[in-house]
């Protein structure tokens, strides 16, 4: 008799919650073209509303990947930066990326 498989693990999960976010990719692009702020974020991009980026940021927050700065101003300023561990987590999606590049020009 074979042994169950266990479900994912909080790495899997946070990976499936993150790529399965069509958003946080972008992003990741923003943040790496310094554009930091949730306003500047939606702005920049068509499509993408205040509700959704902020569900996005906050996800990304609580898995460690970006850090929320509140600045003490009025009025209130926030910004995001992606933390040691989020620059990790980005190499693997780098890694991933090059991956369907491959398998496109395999095509």
């Amino acid at each position: 008799m074979q042994d169950r498989i266990i479900g994912p693990s909080e790495s899997a999960r946070m990976v499936e919650t993150i790529v399965g976010c069509k958003w946080s990719l972008t992003v990741y692009q923003l943040l790496a073209q310094n554009i930091n702020r949730p306003g500047e974020m939606v702005r920049s991009v068509d499509g993408l509303t205040t509700k959704v980026i902020n569900q996005c940021l906050k996800r990304n927050v609580e898995f460690g990947i970006l850090k929320k700065v509140v600045y003490p101003e009025s009025p209130p300023r926030v910004e995001y930066e992606v933390t040691p561990f989020g620059a990790k987590f980005m190499t693997i999606l780098d890694a991933l990326k090059e991956l369907q590049d491959e398998i496109q020009r395999a095509q």
